[in-house]
Protein backbone atom coordinates (compact mmCIF):
# COMPACT_ATOMS: atom_id res chain seq x y z
CA UNK A 1 0.00 0.00 0.00
CA UNK A 2 2.58 3.04 0.98
CA UNK A 3 4.63 1.38 -1.91
CA UNK A 4 1.67 2.63 -4.38
CA UNK A 5 0.99 5.90 -2.42
CA UNK A 6 4.81 6.81 -3.26
CA UNK A 7 4.60 5.72 -6.64
CA UNK A 8 1.65 7.98 -7.38
CA UNK A 9 3.11 10.41 -5.56
CA UNK A 10 6.18 10.45 -7.93
CA UNK A 11 4.18 10.26 -10.92
CA UNK A 12 1.92 13.29 -9.95
CA UNK A 13 5.31 15.45 -8.66
CA UNK A 14 6.85 14.20 -12.61
CA UNK A 15 3.72 15.09 -14.36
CA UNK A 16 4.03 18.31 -12.83
CA UNK A 17 7.39 19.41 -13.32
CA UNK A 18 6.35 18.23 -17.74
CA UNK A 19 3.05 20.69 -17.34
CA UNK A 20 5.19 23.96 -16.03
CA UNK A 21 5.29 27.33 -17.38
CA UNK A 22 8.07 30.01 -17.67
CA UNK A 23 7.56 31.88 -14.21
CA UNK A 24 9.04 34.68 -13.67
CA UNK A 25 11.15 34.77 -10.98
CA UNK A 26 12.75 38.13 -10.84
CA UNK A 27 12.59 41.12 -11.93
CA UNK A 28 15.07 44.39 -12.16
CA UNK A 29 13.49 46.75 -11.54
CA UNK A 30 11.75 45.18 -8.89
CA UNK A 31 8.00 45.48 -8.77
CA UNK A 32 7.12 48.49 -7.31
CA UNK A 33 10.22 49.19 -6.61
CA UNK A 34 10.67 53.37 -7.36
CA UNK A 35 14.43 53.40 -9.07
CA UNK A 36 16.74 56.18 -10.95
CA UNK A 37 16.29 55.62 -15.14
CA UNK A 38 17.28 51.88 -15.58
CA UNK A 39 19.49 51.64 -18.73
CA UNK A 40 17.77 48.13 -19.15
CA UNK A 41 14.80 45.95 -17.88
CA UNK A 42 16.34 42.52 -16.82
CA UNK A 43 13.48 39.23 -16.52
CA UNK A 44 14.86 35.72 -15.29
CA UNK A 45 12.30 32.77 -15.61
CA UNK A 46 12.02 29.15 -13.92
CA UNK A 47 13.06 27.32 -17.02
CA UNK A 48 14.29 27.88 -20.34
CA UNK A 49 12.48 30.04 -22.91
CA UNK A 50 12.57 30.82 -26.39
CA UNK A 51 14.09 34.51 -27.64
CA UNK A 52 12.09 34.79 -30.91
CA UNK A 53 8.56 34.38 -28.77
CA UNK A 54 9.60 35.77 -25.80
CA UNK A 55 9.75 39.71 -25.27
CA UNK A 56 8.43 42.79 -23.17
CA UNK A 57 6.20 45.39 -23.82
CA UNK A 58 7.29 49.00 -21.78
CA UNK A 59 4.33 51.44 -21.07
CA UNK A 60 3.74 54.61 -19.50
CA UNK A 61 0.69 56.13 -18.96
CA UNK A 62 -0.91 53.25 -21.00
CA UNK A 63 1.30 54.53 -24.18
CA UNK A 64 3.84 52.30 -25.36
CA UNK A 65 7.83 53.50 -24.62
CA UNK A 66 10.18 52.35 -27.54
CA UNK A 67 12.75 49.95 -25.87
CA UNK A 68 15.92 47.88 -27.43
CA UNK A 69 16.35 44.60 -28.92
CA UNK A 70 16.23 41.94 -26.55
CA UNK A 71 18.64 38.80 -25.74
CA UNK A 72 18.74 36.02 -23.75
CA UNK A 73 21.31 34.60 -21.64
CA UNK A 74 23.14 31.90 -22.66
CA UNK A 75 21.68 29.44 -20.17
CA UNK A 76 18.37 30.98 -21.34
CA UNK A 77 16.82 31.70 -18.10
CA UNK A 78 17.28 35.56 -18.44
CA UNK A 79 16.07 38.01 -20.88
CA UNK A 80 17.52 41.48 -21.04
CA UNK A 81 15.63 44.46 -23.03
CA UNK A 82 17.80 48.06 -23.08
CA UNK A 83 16.14 51.16 -22.16
CA UNK A 84 16.10 53.44 -25.01
CA UNK A 85 17.49 57.19 -24.03
CA UNK A 86 16.74 57.67 -20.04
CA UNK A 87 13.29 57.14 -19.01
CA UNK A 88 11.89 60.30 -17.37
CA UNK A 89 9.82 60.10 -14.27
CA UNK A 90 6.78 58.52 -13.82
CA UNK A 91 5.45 55.21 -13.50
CA UNK A 92 6.33 52.13 -15.87
CA UNK A 93 4.12 48.72 -16.81
CA UNK A 94 5.99 46.33 -18.18
CA UNK A 95 3.93 43.51 -19.62
CA UNK A 96 5.66 40.20 -20.68
CA UNK A 97 5.23 37.03 -22.62
CA UNK A 98 7.32 33.74 -22.59
CA UNK A 99 7.51 30.67 -24.55
CA UNK A 100 9.63 28.24 -22.74
CA UNK A 101 11.19 25.57 -25.03
CA UNK A 102 8.61 23.11 -23.88
CA UNK A 103 5.92 24.91 -25.78
CA UNK A 104 4.59 26.22 -23.12
CA UNK A 105 3.34 30.30 -22.97
CA UNK A 106 2.97 32.08 -19.81
CA UNK A 107 2.74 35.72 -19.61
CA UNK A 108 2.28 38.53 -16.79
CA UNK A 109 2.52 42.62 -15.66
CA UNK A 110 4.81 44.20 -13.24
CA UNK A 111 5.48 47.97 -12.50
CA UNK A 112 8.02 50.37 -11.25
CA UNK A 113 8.47 54.07 -10.67
CA UNK A 114 11.81 56.32 -12.15
CA UNK A 115 12.14 59.12 -9.41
Amino acid sequence: MKLTFVLALALMLQAGAVFAHAGLVKETPADGASVAAPPALTLTFTETVTLAFTGITLKADGAEVAIGVAALSKDGLTLTVPTRGSLGAGVYRVEWHALSEDGHRSQGTYSFSVK
